[in-house]
């Protein structure tokens, strides 16, 4: 439990050093994301970073494109590629684009940034993995902002009428969107009797503790004969204080000084922090 503490706290050193240096992107929902990203990757999911298009891994989709820094810095953690290319996060001729391009980068499994469709997706490769009769299992990270969008219901539909206890999403409900909270601009409560309405099983909990984090996926992966969703309680900006709770940071970068401040309570620096990604 204290190295995915440790592990978490390394990859949000990753995001804020990789938005300073790249002077544009998304802060506050990629440290929302980071707690129950960094437990599915390093205890869950079953992957090879040295082969990514392994054919018995799981897969994780992430239906919110945006979040880039963390997909990024995970991946890069795992092994997917060498940690110096997150300093080339956003730049000309890199391949770690703002929003991710499956073609482009190791590990990334959909193209996304256009919201409301990574459950669709998810969903339907579930449905094929159950026809196969593999054994994966099919994770999709989820804002709960893009719960207005109705193709996440549909999706959600489908996959609660045929069953599909491969498929686990995580909804991140940070209460944040671009233009204000979720629940000034159109509210999605009440979001646990929505989903089982549609014959999901439902757990809600703290998305930044990480023994409920841990506790959440072993349910859903004892859960059998329904698809599970974890809806993960979080804190735009989860790390820095100054950033913590506040909508405005869903889609602006730190600027160097508000970087350097957000890296001292990370306890790094952006000198020494930038300095060991391009060792890596």
């Amino acid at each position: 439990m204290d190295q995915l503490r440790a592990k978490a706290l390394e990859i949000r050193r990753d995001i804020i050093t990789m938005l300073i240096e790249a002077k544009s992107g998304h802060t506050g929902g990629p440290l929302s994301c980071t707690d129950f990203a960094t437990a599915l990757y390093f205890r869950f999911l079953n992957h090879r970073p040295a082969e990514p298009t392994w054919p018995d891994r799981d897969f994780a989709f992430y239906s919110i494109g945006h979040v880039t820094p963390v997909n990024y810095s995970v991946l890069a953690e795992c092994g997917y590629f060498p940690k110096k290319d997150l300093m080339r996060f956003r730049k000309l001729d890199s391949h770690l684009q703002g929003h991710p391009h499956r073609l482009d980068t190791p590990g990334i499994e959909i193209s996304s940034g256009s919201l409301g469709h990574g459950l669709g997706v998810a969903s339907g490769v579930a449905k094929g993995s159950k026809m196969d009769k593999h054994p994966r299992r099919v994770y999709c990270i989820m804002g709960d902002g893009e719960l207005q969008e109705g193709s996440c219901w549909e999706s959600a539909m489908f996959a609660g009428h045929y069953r599909l206890d491969n498929l686990g999403v995580i909804v991140d409900y940070n209460n944040a969107q671009i233009d204000g909270r979720v629940v000034d601009i159109m509210d999605i409560a009440p979001l646990a009797d929505k989903w089982r309405a549609f014959n999901w099983h439902v757990i809600e909990i703290n998305g930044h503790d990480m023994e409920q984090i841990i506790a959440a996926f072993e349910e859903m992966l004892a859960t059998k004969g329904r698809p599970t969703v974890i809806i993960a309680h979080t804190r735009m900006g989860k790390g820095v204080s100054f950033m913590n709770g506040k909508y405005q940071w869903h889609g602006k970068p730190p600027k160097p000084d508000e970087g350097e401040k957000a890296l001292a309570e990370l306890g790094t620096t952006y000198q020494e922090w930038s300095s060991r990604l391009l060792a890596g």
